[in-house]
């Protein structure tokens, strides 16, 4: 049993980048936990943000449940995740309290400030979680860095526009069912996503997107991922060896991170 922590910024990001793989990597009997650093607080027109939270993190736990998954939020504010050192001492914390073997989390290019900084809080809390004198909680320090992956961005682009290839996928149309289901638990975003994204129908974009990026392999439906493998990171394919027959590889292969 492996133990994987899919951290990303806001409840629903992790629905539409990653769903299909945890929904898979459950099924096979690993350990799934779903983090965002946000309760989502700003992610309403018509709620105060305290409000906004508190259904926004119910929706979270609920499409979590959907897999057997735990849900878990860091507690920043929207548009306040940023690089310091107690943000990045509470997600050591998340880290070494899931006991993370595998860490998802957003690509470091994206189209929203709290995606790229919570990806970059994630890498950093990686290295250190197993330093035992970087002191968080309670939670003991890791044994070792955790294998560490990223997320398609969101539109599979950064915020240039410039196109982010993904290093290897999951085909996940057998799962698809599930995906949307989880998604469609955030009840709250439809029409916010409609007013702040001109995205009218949120269940097709997640075909939409699923598409695309099956399109990159060959496949019916797929979600996109690169590991991080600079020194001192693990370098061993974890999460691909994992993924079993499911694994897709690009039909060519662009640049990883």
């Amino acid at each position: 049993m492996v133990r994987i922590l899919a951290l990303h910024a806001h409840p629903d990001d992790i629905e539409m980048l990653a769903s299909g793989s945890l929904a898979l990597l459950s099924r096979l009997g690993h350990q799934v936990t779903i983090a965002t650093a946000t309760a989502g607080d700003c992610g309403s027109a018509e709620h105060e943000p305290d409000v906004t939270a508190g259904i926004r993190q119910s929706e979270a736990a609920a499409a979590a449940a959907i897999i057997g998954a735990d849900y878990r939020c860091v507690g920043l504010p929207d548009l306040g995740v940023f690089n310091d050192d107690p943000t990045r001492r509470r997600v050591t914390e998340l880290l070494r309290e899931v006991r993370a073997d595998i860490v998802i989390t957003a690509s470091p290019v994206d189209y929203h400030p709290d995606h790229e900084t919570i990806s970059l809080l994630a890498r950093d809390a990686c290295f250190a979680a197993p330093v035992p004198n970087y002191r968080t909680g309670d939670a003991p320090a890791l044994d070792a860095i955790p294998h560490l992956y990223f997320c398609d961005p969101a539109g599979g682009r950064d915020r240039v526009g410039v196109r982010v290839e993904p290093e290897f996928g999951t085909e996940v149309s057998e799962v698809m069912d599930i995906r949307k289901a989880m998604l469609a638990c955030h009840h709250s975003q439809k029409a916010w996503v409609a007013k702040q994204h001109g995205v009218d129908d949120f269940e097709a974009s997640l075909e939409a997107w699923a598409r695309q990026q099956g399109d990159v392999f060959g496949a019916e439906h797929a979600e996109g991922f690169r590991q991080y493998r600079h020194t001192p990171y693990p370098v061993t394919p974890l999460l691909q060896s994992l993924l079993g027959s499911a694994l897709l590889k690009p039909k060519a292969h662009g640049s990883a991170l």
